[in-house]
């Protein structure tokens, strides 16, 4: 007796679906498709267990990495996508599917995803180039919602999430992205494993969410301060924190910072502590 063939399997390759569906990559979405069966899987799988709970995926496209996801198990998936040609493409894989996809029409940014679906949630995505940070930075703000984020960016801008202290990529992003889980990265993938090519490479990589952050800190609190401290990272703390309107030496002190510390020498545990002397002396300019 033959095994049921699962009907993914039965559909046309994605080469043949974006040229039924005239997908070529716009340039105003962020659009870069990763066509690549092997490079989808190994993502879905670094993903983790997706047997429970729910996958959410930004920007599908023509729907790549959404059949690795369901080929690695995903018990559902729901895919944001604002682009009409591609929610067209998605349709055949929606009903091969079984009931386990389902396709949202809109923009990422205008959903709250950390009410999508049951938990536990993950987000596993390929990322527009042109909204990945700002998307990221929301996320952070409701990390607690999801199991664990694994995501495609700019290899320059996953540099800048896993960076530490000390090293080059270090700035805001690191702190607040560090702050708030674990991060490591995963894959680097060379621009010509998309279609089509961009001019930059780009990374994997994972985002596992603390239950609680280890170095206590309000995250408008911590933005604020990394913003400064980064806005003049030439600067001396005791001159980079003047932007915040608050005595910064008084700052430093509560901290136990060293006032002529730079920036980028400055640990989570460091600005976390920075964040919660900030707190205390204007607790009206924390929403």
């Amino acid at each position: 007796m033959s095994e049921r063939r699962d009907p993914i399997d039965s559909l046309p390759p994605l080469r043949t679906v974006i040229a039924h569906h005239g997908l070529d990559a716009r340039k105003s979405l962020g659009q870069h498709f990763l066509l690549d069966l092997n490079l989808t899987f190994r993502i879905a799988r670094a993903a983790g267990n997706l047997g429970k709970g729910t996958v959410i995926e930004v920007g599908p496209g023509p729907g790549g990495l959404t059949r690795a996801l369901l080929g690695a198990g995903a018990a559902r998936v729901i895919a944001i996508e604002r682009d009409p040609r591609c929610i067209e493409a998605l349709a055949e894989l929606r009903d091969a599917a079984g009931g386990r996809l389902e396709i949202i029409a809109a923009d990422a940014r205008e959903i709250d995803i950390a009410t999508l679906g049951d938990a536990p949630r993950r987000i596993v995505a390929n990322l527009p180039y042109n909204v990945a940070t700002p998307l990221l930075i929301d996320w952070l703000t409701k990390a607690e919602a999801f199991a664990g984020m694994t995501l495609m960016f700019q290899r320059e801008v996953a540099d800048r999430i896993t960076a530490h202290a000390g090293e080059p990529a270090y700035g805001r992003l690191s702190v607040i992205a560090n702050w708030r889980c674990r991060t490591a990265k995963l894959l680097n993938l060379p621009a010509r494993a998309f279609t089509p090519a961009p001019k930059v490479a780009s990374a994997v990589i994972a985002l596992i969410p603390y239950a609680n952050p280890p170095f206590p800190a309000d995250q408008a609190a911590l933005e604020a301060v990394t913003a400064a401290a980064f806005g003049q990272r030439r600067k001396m703390l005791r001159g980079a924190l003047k932007s915040l309107k608050t005595d910064p030496l008084a700052l430093l002190k509560a901290a136990d910072i060293d006032p002529t510390a730079r920036a980028e020498t400055v640990d989570i545990a460091g600005f976390a502590a920075l964040a919660r002397a900030y707190a205390m002396a204007n607790p009206d300019a924390i929403p």
